[in-house]
């Protein structure tokens, strides 16, 4: 009974990711995934917020990215279709709260009925990517005040604490990505108090909300030595009563399932027994209800087909 609830391809994340859905999904199969949401990112609405491989011609790559989304939107519900023998999918995408006057577009785009759920997550603090490449995370950090970290993680928290209002994820991503690019992203945020304040007030605004958070084995393959929550983050949401979804993050077929036992390791590391999932359930009226389901850490390895 292995999942994911978050991923990418290439055909609908260009330059970002790799490789068309429908291969993605095909492989997700041969790996043991039983259950898998697809979660392309939602467009971007400003020339400001274009990464640098989108900026050849700028208002073309904008005017893209809504369409695109629709079109990911129907290719995603036909493989559901398809493929609904082998495994189930849950129709998503991944949430940006570049500013708060994206909580308005998130949620529109939520309130469709061809989308199940969407992840709750932050990639820029004061308007600036922190997880493109280490000159852009400097950019974010001298805007908050730099030239140390901590600035810029009490803002990371912040924002995030208005994303998680505002938006009520039910799945929480990458909770911690703030320390991808930082020059200690090993680093007990405890020595910080302030910011350490704002981590557990935003844990604690989670599991209050019933939102879960996702071990991100993306973290593995950037080469952190944990998962997205870190060790000390993850342990005081385990003691304020907090659950775990899983995701690999992946952005192509490489990555599908990458680093996945070595995650459900650390989960087990912290005494997890459970992940949890949604079941899709279609009703006469052709609505569907999202049930939660709970999951044997124990079921997920022994699902997984790797070599």
């Amino acid at each position: 009974m292995a999942f994911t609830m978050h991923s990418h391809s290439g055909q609908f994340c260009p330059g970002h990711a790799k490789d068309e859905l429908e291969d993605i999904v095909k492989h997700a199969i041969s790996v043991g995934f039983t259950t898998m949401g697809l979660t392309e990112h939602m467009p971007r609405y400003s020339l400001d917020e274009l990464y640098p491989e989108e900026l050849d011609d700028p208002q073309a790559s904008l005017a893209a990215l809504p369409p695109r989304h629709d079109a990911y939107l129907a290719e995603a519900h036909r493989l559901r279709e398809k493929y609904s023998s082998q495994i189930h999918i849950l129709v998503a995408f991944e949430a940006e709260f570049i500013r708060p006057s994206y909580a308005a577009r998130v949620l529109s785009l939520a309130s469709s009925p061809s989308v199940d759920y969407f992840i709750g997550s932050l990639h820029h603090v004061a308007g600036v990517p922190i997880d493109y490449d280490r000159a852009t995370y400097q950019r974010a950090r001298d805007a908050c005040g730099g030239p140390g970290e901590e600035p810029l993680y009490a803002a990371y928290y912040d924002e995030q604490l208005d994303m998680l209002r505002t938006l009520r994820p039910r799945v929480v991503g990458h909770f911690d990505l703030v320390r991808l690019m930082s020059e200690d992203p090993g680093r007990d945020l405890r020595e910080w108090p302030a910011v350490w304040d704002k981590v557990v007030r935003n844990l604690e605004e989670v599991v209050k909300q019933g939102g879960w958070l996702e071990c991100n084995s993306a973290a593995l393959r950037k080469g952190l030595d944990e998962p997205y929550p870190g060790r000390v983050i993850a342990e005081k949401y385990l003691s304020l009563g907090g659950k775990f979804t899983m995701s690999d993050d992946s952005h192509g077929i490489a990555q599908v399932a990458t680093n996945y036992l070595r995650a459900l390791t650390y989960l087990e590391s912290l005494g997890v027994t459970e992940l949890w999932t949604f079941e899709r359930v279609a009703q006469p009226d052709g609505s569907a209800t999202l049930l939660e389901k709970s999951v044997p850490i124990s079921a997920v390895r022994a699902g997984l087909k790797l070599e």
